[in-house]
């Protein structure tokens, strides 16, 4: 092997002792000081944006499952003590909880139509902010990767620099170590902010569906409680004829 060539050699080398491979990992564990920490956060972040992925991914399933099986059964009621009860029965559904919020008020319905759309209206921002749990923490991932990444990058090459100066050299065996560590926490800084990214708009699209329903669902129930309002509501029941209603 010739004198040009041995540099080159190391550099492809870099990380698995493979010629023309290239081992992450053992990059981020050759890495020291602010990138290394720098790496372990990147890595730390990615694993939450897959355990965020799984929980928002279950919990969503778990609440549009939930309230298509309250809707189905919704639809058979005749009454609203029916409908009531039906949401105690089924009090693990957005739509159960905010047909029982509107019941809380439901001797109050001399103040109007929009009163109680405002009861629902309030109700389903309650659901939102439930729905919406660690959304905010995913969010905050996708776009803070790639600049603690880029970060991590602008340091190690602030090192190769400083190599330079120390082994008053610019050879590859001297600052290709220090340019590995820099780029591969770019790297690893698009590793965590990609996935979280789709996941965020993944789960926050089923979201928004979800509340798109219970808006339109929430408008129709209305009618149920205000008898002026159109509904098939005749008889205002006060809240106390449902046992154990208003429990959490």
């Amino acid at each position: 092997m010739n004198p040009v060539e041995a540099p080159v050699h190391a550099v492809s080398a870099v990380g698995s002792g493979t010629p023309g491979s290239i081992d992450p990992f053992a990059l981020m564990l050759r890495s020291s000081g602010i990138v290394l920490v720098v790496l372990l956060l990147l890595v730390l972040a990615g694993s939450l944006v897959w355990l965020i992925w799984v929980l928002k991914s279950a919990q969503i399933r778990r609440l549009v499952g939930a309230q298509h099986r309250f809707e189905n059964e919704a639809e058979r009621v005749t009454s609203v003590s029916d409908l009531v009860r039906l949401s105690q029965q089924h009090d693990t559904a957005p739509g159960a909880r905010i047909v029982l919020e509107m019941a809380k008020h439901q001797h109050q319905v001399g103040k109007g139509v929009e009163f109680m759309l405002a009861i629902g209206k309030r109700a389903i921002v309650v659901e939102q902010q439930r729905a919406s749990a660690l959304m905010p923490t995913l969010q905050s991932i996708a776009s803070a990767s790639p600049f603690i990444g880029l970060f991590g990058t602008v340091w190690g090459i602030m090192d190769a620099f400083l190599r330079i100066g120390v082994e008053k050299s610019a050879s590859l065996p001297v600052v290709a170590p220090a340019i590995g560590e820099a780029l591969i926490a770019t790297a690893f800084g698009l590793v965590a902010a990609i996935p979280a990214t789709i996941a965020y708009n993944y789960v926050d699209k089923r979201i928004a569906d979800l509340l798109d329903e219970l808006d339109a669902s929430t408008s129709a129930w209305v009618c149920w409680f205000v008898p002026d309002s159109g509904g098939a509501f005749t008889e205002a029941a006060p809240s106390d004829s449902y046992p154990g209603y208003g429990k959490r």
